[in-house]
C-alpha cells in the first residue's frame, strides 16, 4: 500500500477516534467521499493497525447505536424552527 494512502488511513482513524465523528463526519473533515472513509476505517485499517481499528470500531459502534437519537433530534429541532416561523 502506498506510503500516501496509509497516512491518510491513520489520520481519519486518529480523528474518529478522538473527535467520536460519524463516518460522515469524518468524510466531509477529510473531503473524502462516505463509502471512501468507511472502506479506510473498516477494511484498509485492519490490514494497518489492529489496535486502531478495534478503537475506531468502538467508536462507529456507538455512533450507530445512537443514530435514531441523533436523527429524532433533527426532526424535533426542524419542526420547532417551522412553528416558530409561522407562529
Amino acid at each position: 500500500m502506498r506510503e500516501d494512502l496509509i497516512s491518510r488511513i491513520i489520520e481519519e482513524a486518529c480523528y474518529i477516534v478522538e473527535t467520536g465523528a460519524t463516518v460522515r463526519g469524518t468524510a466531509k473533515q477529510f473531503s473524502l467521499g462516505k463509502s471512501t472513509v468507511h472502506k479506510d476505517v473498516s477494511e484498509r485499517l485492519k490490514i494497518i493497525d489492529v489496535e486502531l481499528y478495534n478503537r475506531v470500531k468502538k467508536v462507529l459502534e456507538i455512533n450507530l447505536a445512537t443514530r435514531h437519537i441523533r436523527g429524532g433530534e433533527a426532526t424535533r429541532k426542524k419542526y420547532l424552527s417551522a412553528k416558530e416561523q409561522n407562529a
